[in-house]
C-alpha cells in the first residue's frame, strides 16, 4: 500500500460533510468567480480595480491594457481585496518589465525551449470535461544529471534578445517561457473550442496530473532546490492558473517529502492537490477527464507519452484551418491574434532557430469566445486572444511591451503549459481495492469539501521571500 492512510477522524470528518460537500462544490470553483459567473460583488470588484490600477498607473483603459480575466486572476488569488491584488499585479508588471518577458517569448531559442518544455508538465493536447487543458509530469525524468546538464547550458547562454535585470537565472526564464505558452496559446486557444458546459467563461486554469512513480527518497532531495524556486516565482506571477494536480504514484515516504513541500504553499493551493492510491486514480480521473482524453498508462484510450508532442483534440485538428503545409502545431512558442475583423483568430509561431526569428502562421480557428452578444456588449474587455494587430504579422516587430499575461502589443490580454512544480496531499484511501464507483464519490467529495474551506494568505512580493500564494 501507497501513501499514507485515512485516519477514523478523516473518515468521519468526509462523512460529517457529505452533503455540504455537493453544496459547496456547485458554489466554489470553476466557472464561479470567472467573467460570465460573476456575482454583483465580484463585478464590482473588477470594476473599482481597474480604477485603482488606472490611478495608479498599470492600466489604460482606452483601449484595454489588460483583458478582464487576466485581472480577475490576480482577484481571485487575493480573495477579491483589491489593495493586495494591486501589489501582486504591480511586482508582475515590475518583474515583467524588468525582464522583457514580452521579448523573451519571442525571441527564444527553440532548442532551449525544447529543453525546458522536457523538465515540465506537457500539454497532452486534450482538456478536461470542462475544456481546461490537461498536462501530465512525470517526475522520473528529472535525474540530478539530466538537471545538472540542463542547469550548465542555461547557465551562460543567450537564450533571446531579452534583457533581464540580472536576478532572474536562464533557468527560470526559460520555465517563464513556458508559462507564456500557457496563457498566450493553450488557454486563449481552448477558449476558443466552444464543444463544452460554460462556454460563456474563458479558459484560464489547467488540470495536471503529477506522476512520481519509480522516484526514490533521494531523487526528490535533490530536485528540492529546483522546484521550490520555480514554484515561488511562478505563484507569485502566474496566480490562478491551476485548477486541479493528481498526484500518482505516490510511493510510501511520500508524507515526509509532502513535510517540505507544503511549505511553498498556501492552503487554498494546498486544497486543489491530491494524491490518488492505486484503485483510486480511474475512477477519480474520469470524474473529471473523459476516458478518451485520459493516457493510457493511467487507465484511459489516450496514446500519450511524457515527454511527447501533443495528441490533438481531433475536434480541434477539425475546427482549425491548417496553413503553410502545418497539420498540427510546431515546436516552440505560438500566441493567437484576431483577424478578418474578430471572426477569427490565428496562431503565430515565434521563436528563433539558428538565430533567425520567425514569425509564422500556423492555422486559424473561428471565434467562439466571446459570444456574439457579448462581443456587442464590451467588445474590448472580454476578447481571450491577443488584441488586433495594425500591421500584417510578418512586419511587426518583436519588440513589445511587458505586460502581465504576455500578449502582444495593441492586443487586449491572452492568457499559456501549466507548469506546477508543486505536490500536495490529501489522504489516500484506506482500502486500495475499494470499489470504482466509492472511490469516485469519496474523491468527488473531498475535492468539494477542500474548496468550501479553503482560506486566503498574505499576496506574495519578491521570489526570494515571497509568501505562498494560491496558484
Amino acid at each position: 500500500m501507497t501513501g499514507t492512510t485515512r485516519s477514523s477522524s478523516d473518515h468521519s470528518h468526509l462523512h460529517k460533510h457529505k452533503s455540504s460537500a455537493s453544496a459547496a462544490a456547485e458554489k466554489i470553483g470553476y466557472p464561479h468567480g470567472h467573467l460570465g459567473f460573476l456575482s454583483q460583488e465580484e463585478e464590482e470588484a473588477l470594476r473599482s480595480f481597474k480604477v485603482f490600477l488606472e490611478e495608479k498607473g498599470y492600466f489604460k483603459s482606452s483601449p484595454p491594457s489588460h483583458d478582464d480575466q487576466t485581472l480577475l486572476r490576480f482577484l481571485r488569488a487575493r480573495k477579491w481585496a483589491i489593495h493586495d491584488a494591486f501589489q501582486q499585479f504591480k511586482d508582475t508588471e515590475d518583474w515583467r518589465e524588468r525582464n522583457q518577458l514580452d521579448v523573451l517569448y519571442d525571441t527564444i531559442d527553440l532548442e532551449a525551449y525544447e529543453q525546458a518544455r522536457g523538465l515540465y508538465p506537457q500539454w497532452t493536447g486534450r482538456r478536461d470535461k470542462r475544456g481546461i487543458p490537461l498536462y501530465v509530469f512525470e517526475i522520473r525524468h528529472l535525474e540530478s544529471k539530466t538537471i545538472a546538464a540542463y542547469e550548465k547550458s542555461a547557465a551562460d547562454a543567450k537564450d533571446s534578445k531579452a534583457e533581464t535585470d540580472g536576478s532572474t537565472p536562464t533557468k527560470l526564464l526559460r520555465l517563464f517561457a513556458l508559462y507564456e505558452n500557457l496563457t498566450r496559446f493553450v488557454q486563449p486557444m481552448c477558449t476558443q473550442l466552444p464543444d463544452r458546459d460554460s462556454a460563456r467563461a474563458p479558459i484560464t486554469l489547467s488540470t495536471n496530473i503529477v506522476d512520481v512513480t519509480g522516484v526514490s527518497l533521494r531523487m526528490f532531495w535533490n530536485l528540492k532546490n529546483h522546484m521550490q524556486a520555480a514554484s515561488q516565482l511562478a505563484t507569485a506571477h502566474y496566480p490562478e492558473t491551476l485548477d486541479r494536480i493528481f498526484i500518482i504514484g505516490a510511493p510510501y515516504f511520500f508524507s515526509t517529502v509532502w513535510g517540505w513541500i507544503k511549505r511553498w504553499f498556501d492552503p487554498v493551493t494546498v486544497s486543489k492537490i491530491f494524491i490518488l492510491s492505486a484503485s483510486e486514480v480511474l475512477p477519480t480521473l474520469e470524474s473529471f477527464i473523459d476516458i478518451k482524453n485520459i493516457p493510457k498508462q493511467y487507465g484511459g484510450e489516450l496514446e500519450f507519452k511524457y515527454p511527447g508532442r501533443p495528441n490533438l483534440d481531433p475536434f480541434l485538428v477539425d475546427r482549425a484551418t491548417w496553413a503553410n503545409g502545418h497539420t498540427a502545431f510546431p515546436v516552440g512558442p505560438m500566441y493567437w491574434l484576431p483577424v478578418e475583423g474578430g471572426k477569427e483568430v490565428e496562431c503565430i509561431a515565434v521563436g528563433r532557430k539558428d538565430n533567425v526569428e520567425r514569425r509564422e502562421r500556423v492555422c486559424t480557428l473561428p471565434v467562439a469566445y466571446p459570444p456574439a452578444e457579448e462581443a456587442k456588449e464590451k467588445p474590448s474587455a472580454e476578447v481571450v486572444v491577443a488584441p488586433p494587430a495594425t500591421a500584417d504579422p510578418a512586419e511587426t516587430s518583436a519588440e513589445q511591451p511587458a505586460s502581465t499575461n504576455g500578449a502582444p502589443p495593441s492586443a487586449t490580454e491572452a492568457e499559456a503549459e501549466a507548469l506546477p512544480a508543486a505536490v500536495q496531499t490529501l489522504t489516500i484511501a484506506e482500502d486500495e481495492q475499494s470499489a470504482p464507483s466509492e472511490a469516485k464519490i469519496e474523491i468527488s467529495e473531498k475535492i468539494a469539501a477542500s474548496e468550501a474551506t479553503a482560506e486566503p494568505t498574505a499576496v506574495a512580493t519578491e521570489a526570494k521571500t515571497a509568501a505562498p500564494v494560491s496558484v
